[in-house]
């Protein structure tokens, strides 16, 4: 039992100290956008809210948020509309070239991102698209949808086979099997899937930066600035970004442990 005791204690200690490696530089950030010195040395200058005032009255940042912000929120949609569309032909349908089908669904994420972003911008550009707005929602779109369609396709694997047969059985069609039982089964994996959708696109630089021409968000914004001198301003920037990102990640994750409920459509 002292055995066991001491790998747990040694799990936890190790698991702790992986924690504060990933969060120290986080947590380092955060604390120095409070700092009133330009650059970031101990001992720390007085509290100070300057360089949230100075992101707060930059046009530019302003410009940057409204491109992000229209970009996560329509390619969440997007990308969950797609990503259930292929996670229910996975769940629902048998046909030839199936495995083929799923590994080209999944296939975006595992493609580094600098990859991604020259092959979107040589087709965007040959086709006359790159450089605007819907620029980065299409690229956004590609790289988004497999992490929804795998979100709900979990949710899915949970769902006992038998309901939507219940459902014909009972006179209903395959629309209303689909309004009454299937959406609302995974209505809570739809949720976290538009959450995670959007804090992906939010937060991904490297393609945008490749396709946005001179829309530029928030990520593109950030390295600007710091091209430019050190500046405390990134500081602040990324601490916003970092608690909308983590926010909308959280809200994913307890929405997606829901499908642990038992129980019918809906729980």
């Amino acid at each position: 039992m002292s055995s066991e005791r001491a790998i747990a204690w040694f799990l936890r200690a190790y698991v702790g100290l992986v924690f504060c490696f990933v969060f120290a530089p986080i947590v380092s950030s955060f604390i120095f956008s409070f700092n009133s010195d330009r650059f970031p040395t101990i001992p720390l200058g007085e509290f100070t809210l300057h360089w949230y005032e100075t992101i707060y009255n930059d046009p530019d940042v302003w410009d940057a948020l409204r491109v992000s912000v229209i970009s996560a929120v329509s390619v969440s949609l997007i990308a969950t509309f797609i990503g259930f569309c292929t996670a229910y032909t996975d769940y629902r349908y048998r046909f030839f070239g199936k495995n083929a089908y799923l590994a080209l669904a999944l296939l975006p994420p595992t493609i580094p991102l600098v990859i991604m972003g020259l092959a979107m911008l040589a087709w965007l550009s040959r086709i006359g698209m790159s450089g605007h707005l819907y620029s980065i929602m299409i690229a956004h779109v590609v790289l988004c949808t497999p992490f929804a369609m795998a979100v709900i396709r979990l949710r899915l694997a949970q769902m006992d086979p038998s309901l939507e047969a219940a459902a014909w059985n009972l006179g209903a069609g395959e629309w209303r099997t689909m309004r009454e039982v299937i959406l609302p089964f995974t209505a809570p994996a739809i949720v976290s899937a538009l959450c995670l959708t959007a804090a992906v696109s939010f937060d991904e630089f490297a393609v945008a930066w490749f396709v946005s021409g001179l829309n530029k968000t928030i990520p593109v914004i950030i390295l600007e600035v710091l091209q430019g001198q050190v500046d405390p301003q990134i500081n602040a920037i990324g601490t916003f970004v970092f608690i909308t990102s983590m926010t909308l990640v959280v809200i994913a994750q307890v929405l997606l442990m829901t499908r642990q409920r038992k129980g019918v459509p809906g729980g």
